[in-house]
């Protein structure tokens, strides 16, 4: 209900306050380099932890009748071609959203361009997107009774037996997020921006905790917006346009679950996946993770692309189904903290990061 219009009215308010095309093409440029670099070293991580941990080890699981079999990822010609829609409207209402972030920055930048015509739209739109995080803000408060009603209803069906099995995968998912978050995330914004580890962390913690418990990047955006602008310093032009993007093409903690439960599915099955496997495991969870959409239980759907694109079972999607919730907590706390991340350090390069004493 609330993602489409949310993203779309934030995107098209973030690109029309960044006027200058020049700008916003830097602006762009700079956040979608920061995007691919944290998703490939997040991706890379999930590997290393699940070739060193083995969380599959010692299943010898058998697959019963002939394997299931998906769909293989688009071409790369077909992915482009595909992020223009044919309908916007059409895009919104089947939730296509890549075309609805395209449409959305194609829409705000026409804006610019419309002169003082373009200006009655823009406010229209700051109101729609202020509306919008007022209503999110109303679903939130209820969101926790939510999480706790499905959190209980899981155990209370399989027991706490059901995390047994899957402590060691759970485990690898959880220390890979926390090296994401303090090696890679800690390291940018210290050497890039200046900020201490400490203050990001504590500045973002509100809305890295309030993702944890959603597992939505979407529905924690205006909140992490907040977070960014008013504890971190981030301008409120930088993050109109970097966390909105960031809540649907920047996806760390998937991609790196995706490594780990590549590795798991590929393990429980005694399936051996050496160096070229592993290497199209990356690539194809660089580009899964950049078309999964902000919400709860996306990352398991776009796991199945990860899976068929190097031939392991997608039987494994059911085994990693029950465990699911617990990581998706993990790794969409870890999305949310990456956006902030990237506005951090876009804003520090373009001048508009300021100093808050706290």
């Amino acid at each position: 209900m609330l993602i489409i219009p949310l993203i779309f009215a934030t995107l098209v308010v973030g690109v029309a306050s960044i006027a200058e095309p020049k700008k916003l093409g830097r602006v762009a440029g700079k956040t979608i380099v920061f995007y691919l670099i944290t998703t490939a070293f997040a991706i890379t991580i999930g590997l290393l932890l699940g070739n060193i941990l083995q969380p599959g080890a010692g299943m010898n699981l058998v697959l019963e009748g002939p394997a299931k079999v998906a769909t293989g990822a688009p071409s790369l010609v077909d992915t482009i071609v595909n992020l223009v829609p044919k309908n916007p409207i059409g895009a919104m209402a089947n939730g296509v959203v890549l075309q609805v972030i395209v449409f959305a920055l194609f829409f705000g930048y026409a804006m610019t361009k419309a002169g003082e015509k373009g200006t009655v739209v823009l406010k229209f739109f700051e109101g729609f997107a202020e509306t919008m995080y007022k209503l999110t803000g109303t679903v939130m408060e209820v969101a926790p009774y939510g999480v706790f009603a499905l959190i209980a209803t899981t155990v209370g069906t399989h027991g706490m037996s059901v995390l047994i099995p899957f402590a060691k995968l759970i485990f690898a998912v959880y220390i890979g997020v926390i090296i994401q978050a303090v090696v890679i995330y800690s390291g940018m914004t210290s050497i890039l921006a200046k900020m201490s580890p400490m203050k990001f962390f504590k500045g973002f913690s509100e809305a890295s905790l309030l993702a944890f418990s959603t597992c939505s990047s979407s529905a924690t955006l205006p909140v992490s917006m907040r977070c960014a602008q008013e504890n971190l310093g981030v301008s409120s032009t930088i993050s109109s346009f970097v966390q909105p993007l960031g809540a649907t093409i920047n996806m760390d903690g998937t991609a790196l679950y995706q490594g780990v439960c590549a590795l798991f599915v590929a393990q429980a099955y005694g399936i051996h996946l050496g160096f070229g496997g592993q290497l199209t495991v990356l690539v194809t969870a660089l580009l899964a993770s950049i078309g999964t959409a902000g919400v709860p239980g996306a990352g398991l759907v776009m796991l199945t692309i990860v899976l068929t694109s190097v031939g392991l079972p997608l039987e494994g999607v059911a085994l990693i189904a029950g465990v699911d919730r617990i990581l998706d907590m993990a790794r969409t706390s870890c999305n949310v903290t990456g956006d902030a991340a990237c506005a951090v350090v876009v804003a520090k390069t373009e001048g508009e990061l300021k100093e808050i004493k706290k």
